[in-house]
Parts: C-alpha cells; sequence; structure tokens
C-alpha cells in the first residue's frame, strides 16, 4: 500500500514537472514568435528604405549626368561666345582706327580750312592798308573780293582797254598779290545787260595789266565773265590757290 502511495506521488510529481515545463514552452514559443514577428517588421523596413534609397541614388545619378551634359553645352556655348567676342573686339578694333584715320583726315582739312580763314583776315586787312579805308573790300566765302566800277578802270561801261587813270589802283593790288604770294586771284567781269562777252573781255583786261603792266605770274591769275544780277563792275577775288589745296588735302588722306 505504501508503495503504491509513493508511486501516486512520483507520478504526479512527474506531470506537474511535465505540465510546467510545456507551460514554459509555450511561453518561449510565444516570444520567438513575437521576435520573428518584429525581426520581420524590421527586415521589411529596411528593404523599403533600400528601395527608396536606390531609387534617390539612381535619381541623383541621373540629376548627375544631366548637369554634366548642361555644363559640357554651356562650356561649348561659352567658348563660342568668347570667339564671337574676340571676333567682335577685332572688328570694333578695326572700326576704332578707320575711324580715327578719318579723324585724322578731317583735322587735317579743318586745320587747312582754319589757315586759311586766318590767312583771309590777315589779307583783309593788308587789302585795306594798302587801298584805303574808302576802297570796296569784303570777305565773301572765304575769299578777299576788291571792287571797283567800270567807268574808273575803263572810262566807260563799253570800253574794254584798262584807263590810264586805273594804272595806280592796279598797282596796288599788284603791290598785295605780290605780299601774298600763296594767293592767287580771280577777275570777275560783271554784266547787268546780258553782254557777258564784253564783262569777258574786260575782266581780261584786268588780268593781263597785272601780269604784263605789274609783273604777276599768269598762272596766279583766271578771269572770266558772268551776270551781275543788276550789277555791273569788275570784281578782283583774293582766295587759296585751290589747285594747291586739294594737293594738300588728298596728300593728307593718303599719308
Amino acid at each position: 500500500m505504501k508503495k503504491l502511495l509513493l508511486l501516486s506521488l512520483i507520478i504526479g510529481s512527474a506531470i506537474s514537472v511535465h505540465a510546467q515545463k510545456k507551460s514554459e514552452l509555450i511561453a518561449e514559443i510565444d516570444e520567438l514568435k513575437q521576435k520573428l514577428d518584429s525581426t520581420q517588421n524590421l527586415v521589411t523596413e529596411a528593404n523599403r528604405k533600400e528601395r527608396a534609397s536606390t531609387a534617390r541614388a539612381e535619381s541623383f545619378e541621373s540629376q548627375v549626368t544631366e548637369l554634366q551634359d548642361a555644363n559640357a553645352t554651356l562650356l561649348k556655348n561659352l567658348n563660342s561666345f568668347a570667339e564671337v567676342s574676340n571676333k567682335n573686339s577685332s572688328a570694333i578694333n578695326q572700326a576704332l582706327a578707320s575711324l580715327e584715320a578719318k579723324e585724322n583726315q578731317l583735322k587735317g582739312i579743318t586745320d587747312a580750312i582754319s589757315r586759311n580763314d586766318s590767312t583771309a583776315i590777315v589779307l583783309l586787312t593788308n587789302t585795306k592798308q594798302t587801298l584805303g579805308e574808302d576802297a570796296k573790300v569784303k570777305v565773301a566765302q572765304g575769299a578777299v573780293v576788291i571792287s571797283n566800277s567800270l567807268d574808273a578802270l575803263f572810262g566807260s561801261d563799253t570800253a574794254d582797254s584798262i584807263a590810264e587813270t586805273a594804272s595806280n589802283w592796279l598797282n596796288r593790288v599788284a603791290d598785295i598779290l605780290k605780299a601774298n604770294p600763296e594767293v592767287v586771284m580771280t577777275v570777275e567781269g560783271l554784266s547787268m545787260t546780258g553782254d557777258i562777252d564784253l564783262a569777258s573781255r574786260q575782266a581780261r583786261a584786268v588780268s593781263s595789266s597785272l601780269q604784263k603792266d605789274f609783273g604777276i605770274d599768269a598762272t596766279r591769275l583766271t578771269s572770266r565773265g558772268r551776270d551781275g544780277n543788276l550789277k555791273e563792275g569788275v570784281d578782283l577775288k583774293l582766295h587759296p590757290n585751290f589747285g594747291a589745296f586739294y594737293l594738300m588735302v588728298r596728300e593728307g588722306i593718303k599719308n
């Protein structure tokens, strides 16, 4: 009887221990399942972040490629711009050099005209001193113009031979020409009747007298007749040698 009782106690104890271990195992299994689920969630999240990171990396790589292409295009455009800029700079420099040359040419012409204007003032003063304050002298279009009547020069308005009384006046005109060798003279016969032929002969008579009687070089004298527009007489125009002036300007332009 005692043996049976002892055996029952042993079996009961064994069953109790087994039941206890089983519950502990179940609890451990549950805990492991929870850890497994948590680990799986972590792995899933990690995979999601990896895919997102991979996508961002690919996007960055694409942007880098685009930026590299854009940078290459900008460098190419910059080189083209620099080349065009250099060409434009060269063209501008050539244009400036051409403008400077033109300015120098114009300066030479302007200086020559200024010298002529200064000469005209001096010549006007010299003419008035030589012919007297009552002489008919004026400046027109850069020339000093000395006027005299047909009666004073020819004795009448229809004659074409120099009167003896005009000799002294022509001598003083010749003195002006000799004192100013850089100027020439144009003798104009003025007609208010339309007889240009008579006016031309009268102009030639004055020019011939200055040459033959007073030693003025023929190359410094030109004569012509023209319509005086209700005015008659003779105008003696003292002016620069336009042929020499033209040659001087042309030489300045060539240089």
